[in-house]
């Protein structure tokens, strides 16, 4: 990442890809032996073979954006770790410790959450395409906010592209199962998270999901599809500029 930040300030096109997919490559054109010689020759013959898309440059607002939502994380899995410690402790002073710490970390978390609303009020178009992604039922702010900073393509590409992008598009593999994979996990968990939701207070995506699990669909099978559905819905939304409405986001 740090070197990715470098080239983007430098103003020079990057593209990132999955390392596996490199190797792959290597071992088919016979390439086994490693050192960084010959990792980065077999870089620019891949780079030249699959001309990988180039990533968006991302504005300094965006990396501002990331940066608070990747800071945000940090505090929530700290007063994770904080509270787990609190359950399991039996001596009062350090218990006193971990509750001054755990209030500090609310207070630090609510104030993240201030920071990030008031970066979203200062840009006006992020504001609105905020305020069109949460108008979706099982779209909250921490969501929404995620979609912002990691996902600028929303709305610019076809709903089966996006998908690809966040790996949510399901590929054969011989076993003849379908499967996602790849693509940007913390926006995959985020749409997974927020599926949860949608699939009990969503009225479009309640009855998607409720007609998966009918045909005999595992649950996370069902939430993973619900998930793929919420993000084609938040892609057509922000694609027309149009709030969530019931009866257009059936046909997506």
């Amino acid at each position: 990442m740090p070197v990715v930040a470098a080239l983007a300030a430098a103003r020079l096109p990057v593209a990132v890809v999955n390392p596996r997919q490199v190797r792959d490559f290597a071992k088919a054109i016979g390439r086994l032996a490693k050192n960084d010689r010959i990792d980065a020759a077999v870089l620019a013959h891949f780079a030249e073979a699959v001309k990988p898309p180039v990533r968006p440059l991302p504005a300094e607002e965006t990396r501002a954006l990331d940066a608070l939502l990747a800071r945000r994380g940090q505090l929530l899995e700290m007063r994770v770790m904080e509270q787990n410690r609190l359950s399991s402790c039996r001596d009062n002073a350090v218990r006193a410790d971990l509750r001054a710490h755990i209030d500090w970390l609310n207070e630090r978390i609510s104030q993240s959450d201030r920071d990030l609303g008031q970066v979203i009020r200062c840009q006006p178009l992020w504001q609105k395409r905020d305020e069109l992604q949460q108008s979706i039922p099982g779209i909250g702010p921490v969501v929404s906010r995620t979609l912002l900073a990691a996902l600028p393509e929303l709305g610019q590409l076809p709903g089966r592209k996006v998908a690809a992008l966040v790996g949510l598009a399901p590929f054969d593999d011989d076993s003849g199962v379908r499967r996602v994979a790849g693509g940007r996990a913390e926006v995959r968990a985020k749409l997974y998270m927020a599926a949860l939701v949608a699939a009990r207070r969503n009225p479009v995506l309640r009855a998607f999901y409720e007609r998966l699990r009918r045909a005999g669909k595992k649950a996370k099978v069902a939430l993973t599809a619900v998930a793929r559905k919420l993000l084609t819905i938040a892609n057509a939304v922000v694609r027309s500029g149009r709030p969530w409405d019931a009866g257009l986001a059936a046909a997506h």
